[in-house]
C-alpha cells in the first residue's frame, strides 16, 4: 500500500497530549524570533551616499541581497455540515544573501494564524521534535518557524550545504517510497503539498562529482520525527492499523514517547548516487535512520495497559530510474527497509508488535502526447517479509493513483484532478483543482477533497471530512 503512509503502521496513535515544557518553549522561541528578525532587519532598504565607502556599501548590498515572500490564505470548508476545517493564513519570507569565496546564505521563515484552530487544537505537544527545530507557539492559532536556514559552499571537489534544510528523494506523485529523509507534518493528513508538508532538518549534506556520476553525502544530527495529529484533531488516525484497539474493560495509559536526543549516537546517515546510463536515470540509495513513527509497545499488568512509543534504527536501500520513449516516461522506485514493526491484534503477542522486513515500490507512466495535457498513473506496493500472526492490515498492499492536468490560456489556467484508490480495501481520495495565474504575483484556486471508503481503511478513516477549498497567494 501507501509508501510513507506505510511507515506509520508502527505507529498506530497520535502523539501524547503531554504538552511541552517551560524550557522547550524558550528554545524554540529563541530560534523561530531569530530567523522572523533577521528576515525583517536585513531585508529593509539600506539608505547611503551615492559616492565613497557608503555608496560602495549600498551598491554592494544591493547586489548581493535578495529579499521575496509570499503571502497565502487558503480556507476550506467541511461539506459535510458546512463549518470551517481551516482558515488559514500565511506569511513566508525568503532572504538570499550572497557571500565571498561563491558562499550564499538562504533563510525561509513562515508565521502562521489558523482562526478555527482545528487541525492543533490548543497548543500541540511538539514530543516528536528536537528542541532545536520547534515551532515557536505564540497562541493556541498562531506559530512561527525557522523553516530552512543553510549555507551553500561550493569548492573545487564538492558541493556542500549546512544547515536546516529538505533533502528530496525519489519520483513519486501523490504518495512516497524513498522520500523519507526529512519527516513529515499530517496535521492535514496527506492533503498538504509535499514541500509544505515537509520538515526541514538540520543537515551536513555534500555533493561530489564522481567521473560521470554524482555522489551525495547526508549527516543529520537532528532528532525530529513524524508530527502526527493529536487525538482531538480533525485528522486524528482512528484505522485499527495506526490505533491499537481498546480491549473492553482495561484501562490504557499512553507514555511519554521515547524521543532519542544524542546528537552524534542517535544521527542518522545517508549516501546517494545518481547518473545516466544508457539513457536511463538512476540513483542508488542507501539511508541509516530512525523510523519516523514510535513502535508502540503495550504491556498489560492485571487490567491496565501501558503503551510505550520507542522509536527504533532501521537500514533503508533503494534506488529509481526513469526513461522516456516518445511521448512516454517510465519511472520507477523500489525501497526495502529492514527491521521495522507492525502492529498485531494477536491477544497473545507479548507487546503488540512484531518485526518483519519492509518492500515498497511504485512504478509510473506519464503522457505528454496531448497539447496542453498531462496524464500520469502510478500503481504502488507494499510488502511485508514475514507472515505476521493477527497483522492488522495484509501483509501485501497496493494503491494505484491516476493525475489528469490540463492547461488552458497560455498554461494561466490549469485543471487537474488526482485519483488514489487502494486496491485492497476499496476506499480511497478523489482531489479535484482548478488554479488561475492572474498575473505574475498573484494566484487563484479553488477545489475540493472527497474521501470514500470505510472507517478501517487509509482514506475511509475521513470519509467525514470532506472539504472544498479555495485560496489566493501573493508573491513579493
Amino acid at each position: 500500500m501507501m509508501t510513507h503512509l506505510r511507515h506509520m503502521t508502527s505507529s498506530g496513535v497520535p502523539g501524547c497530549s503531554v504538552r511541552r515544557s517551560r524550557s522547550a518553549l524558550l528554545g524554540s522561541v529563541s530560534w523561530g524570533t531569530a530567523a522572523l528578525l533577521a528576515v525583517s532587519v536585513i531585508s529593509v532598504p539600506v539608505t547611503a551616499e551615492d559616492d565613497g565607502l557608503g555608496g560602495y556599501l549600498s551598491d554592494t548590498l544591493d547586489e548581493a541581497v535578495f529579499f521575496s515572500a509570499t503571502l497565502t490564505h487558503e480556507s476550506a470548508l467541511d461539506l459535510n455540515d458546512g463549518n470551517g476545517q481551516k482558515v488559514e493564513t500565511i506569511l513566508q519570507p525568503e532572504l538570499e544573501i550572497e557571500l565571498p569565496d561563491g558562499l550564499s546564505l538562504t533563510a525561509i521563515g513562515r508565521a502562521r494564524w489558523d482562526v478555527t484552530d482545528r487541525l492543533e487544537p490548543g497548543s500541540p505537544s511538539q514530543d516528536s521534535t528536537a528542541t532545536i527545530s520547534r515551532r515557536w507557539l505564540a497562541s493556541d492559532d498562531v506559530d512561527f518557524e525557522l523553516r530552512e536556514f543553510y549555507v551553500d559552499a561550493p569548492t573545487s571537489f564538492a558541493h556542500f550545504r549546512i544547515g536546516k534544510q529538505q533533502t528530496v528523494w525519489g519520483q513519486a506523485d501523490g504518495l512516497k517510497v524513498l522520500d523519507v529523509v526529512n519527516p513529515q507534518d499530517f496535521r492535514e493528513f496527506i492533503l498538504d503539498d509535499f514541500e509544505d508538508s515537509r520538515i526541514p532538518l538540520w543537515t551536513f549534506a555534500a555533493e561530489v562529482p564522481v567521473d560521470d556520476f554524482m555522489a551525495e553525502f547526508l549527516w543529520i544530527p537532528d532528532q525530529t520525527y513524524n508530527d502526527l495529529p493529536e487525538a482531538d484533531a480533525l485528522y486524528a488516525l482512528t484505522a485499527p492499523r495506526f490505533v491499537p484497539e481498546a480491549i473492553p474493560g482495561f484501562t490504557v495509559i499512553q507514555r511519554e514517547p521515547d524521543r532519542p536526543d544524542d546528537i552524534i549516537a542517535d544521527s542518522d546517515a545517508g549516501a546517494r548516487l545518481l547518473g545516466m546510463v544508457d539513457g536511463w536515470d538512476f540513483s542508488l540509495n542507501y539511508l541509516f535512520h530512525y523510523d519516523d513513527n514510535p513502535v508502540l509497545r503495550r504491556r498489560v499488568q492485571g487490567t491496565t495497559v501501558t503503551i510505550n512509543p520507542v522509536y527504533e534504527r532501521t537500514h533503508l536501500l533503494g534506488g529509481t530510474f526513469s526513461n522516456s520513449f516518445g511521448d512516454f516516461v517510465l519511472r520507477g522506485e523500489l525501497g526495502y527497509s529492514f527491521d521495522r514493526f507492525f502492529l498485531t491484534d494477536d491477544p497473545t503477542d507479548s507487546d503488540g508488535v512484531e518485526e518483519s522486513d519492509n518492500v515498497s515500490s511504485v512504478i509510473g507512466l506519464d503522457w505528454n502526447g496531448l497539447d496542453d495535457t498531462f496524464v500520469s498513473a502510478q500503481i504502488f506496493g507494499d510488502y511485508l517479509t514475514n507472515d505476521i500472526n493477527g497483522l492488522v492490515r495484509d501483509q501485501f498492499e497496493a494503491t494505484t493513483s491516476l493525475l489528469v492536468r490540463r492547461s488552458f490560456l497560455d498554461e494561466d489556467l490549469v485543471a487537474e484532478v488526482i485519483w488514489l484508490q487502494s486496491v485492497n480495501s476499496g476506499d480511497g481520495l478523489i482531489r479535484p483543482k482548478i488554479t488561475y495565474q492572474v498575473d505574475d504575483n498573484v494566484k487563484l484556486w479553488a477545489g475540493a477533497d472527497i474521501f470514500f471508503g470505510t472507517s478501517d481503511g487509509v482514506f475511509g478513516q475521513f470519509n467525514d471530512n470532506d472539504r472544498f477549498l479555495f485560496g489566493v497567494q501573493f508573491s513579493f
